[in-house]
């Protein structure tokens, strides 16, 4: 059977694996030997299980957006991952890795952030376990996302600026890496998304595949049914999407829709599209679709949303697309403000602008009005007032 999920060595399809300096080699192999062991076992499922419960608030509702689905004659139901403890799905996954690090005996968290949602919910969890939390983030996102800096040093992290590059997450993810070669043995890297070296991508996967083990029963409980017959997610590197697919990947009646930023258009040069524009290649230790020049080196991405503006998407992503498995949308900064505002006004929601990403798909496409589709609302939109306000001159 053609599956879409991970390979024994780490891989989805041709992407994937470990490319890694030698000096990070025992820190990622001591994770791959136990990762599935810890994650599987009864006494961490029950710790994981309720703290998602008691203290992320799970499970967040599947509701049905009856003007949005109105206006675009179909079914719409977003998955309100926005409604989590800190304000989007990133803290899954923190809850996850932390409980990960705790019976790994690390006693220092490293993380990376770009919107700033991540850093947030890796400061959280461990302001929750009493455990030094460093966060990286670039000097650019620092500047447009400061209520999340804020929070971060409220909850006790120190945030350290990445000053090279383009001073966004790229820059921020590769301070990072410094950070865990130079304190392998007490430090333990909380990545973000489903990137970086194996067995990060099926970890961070399988700590967000919460998301579509309850949209099956939701959606049994809303239409008598557990498979809708799209799942949208907008994807930089692409952890809510792989969250939102993970239970419906090896079932192609069920179409996933991919959104990426395309920033100022595809071809302006300021884009993060890495399906339509990036080609095979290593970025943060393992093989997948990047943007980057004919020599190879990481071209510079932009978008107006800080947590897409990743220069590489992860290989469960790119495994995706190559192979026709989910369909890739790219969605302009203009288009992306517009869905968002959209759905501030007729449903009373205000997305995180990487969820409006995915919500401006139904402007591009058509949909049949017996569909029912399950769109991951990632994130909310509080961090984002101030790009709104400039952008909508409010």
């Amino acid at each position: 059977m053609n599956t879409f999920n991970i390979n024994k060595k780490g891989y989805y399809g041709e992407f994937g694996g470990a490319y890694i300096p030698e000096m990070l080699y025992s820190n990622v192999e001591e994770l791959r030997q136990n990762y599935l062991k810890i994650m599987t076992d009864s006494s961490f499922q029950k710790e994981f299980n309720t703290l998602l419960k008691d203290y992320v608030g799970r499970p967040s509702p599947l509701y049905y957006a009856k003007r949005l689905s109105k206006k675009y004659n179909t079914k719409i139901y977003l998955k309100r991952e926005d409604l989590n403890h800190t304000g989007a799905h990133k803290i899954n996954n923190t809850i996850g890795q932390i409980l990960m690090a705790k019976r790994l005996r690390k006693t220092r968290i490293i993380a990376e952030t770009g919107a700033g949602q991540h850093g947030v919910a890796t400061a959280t969890v461990c302001a929750l376990m009493g455990i030094e939390c460093i966060v990286y983030m670039g000097e650019i996102d620092i500047a447009r996302q400061a209520p999340n800096v804020a929070r971060m040093k409220m909850l006790g992290a120190t945030v350290i600026p990445a000053l090279s590059g383009s001073k966004t997450l790229k820059d921020a993810t590769n301070e990072a890496i410094r950070d865990w070669i130079n304190n392998p043995v007490d430090t333990h890297y909380i990545i973000g998304s489903v990137v970086g070296p194996h067995p990060y991508p099926d970890m961070v996967a399988r700590f967000q595949s919460v998301i579509s083990e309850e949209i099956q029963w939701q959606l049994k409980e809303h239409e008598g049914k557990t498979k809708p017959d799209y799942v949208i997610a907008c994807v930089g590197g692409g952890s809510n999407a792989a969250g939102a697919y993970y239970h419906f990947l090896d079932d192609e009646n069920v179409k996933l829709i991919a959104v990426e930023a395309a920033g100022k258009g595809i071809d302006s040069g300021e884009s993060a599209a890495t399906s339509a524009l990036g080609k095979g290649g290593i970025i943060h230790g393992s093989k997948t679709l990047l943007m980057q020049t004919n020599d190879g080196q990481i071209t510079e991405t932009y978008s107006i949303s800080a947590g897409l503006d990743y220069p590489g998407i992860g290989p469960m992503h790119a495994h995706l697309y190559k192979s026709g498995r989910a369909e890739f949308i790219s969605i302009t900064d203009d288009e992306a403000m517009k869905a968002g505002l959209e759905l501030c006004q007729l449903e009373g929601i205000i997305p995180a602008i990487e969820s409006a990403h995915a919500l401006a798909v139904f402007e591009q496409k058509l949909f049949k009005p017996d569909d029912i589709i399950v769109l991951n609302l990632s994130g909310r939109g509080d961090k984002d007032l101030d790009t709104y306000i400039n952008h909508f001159k409010l």
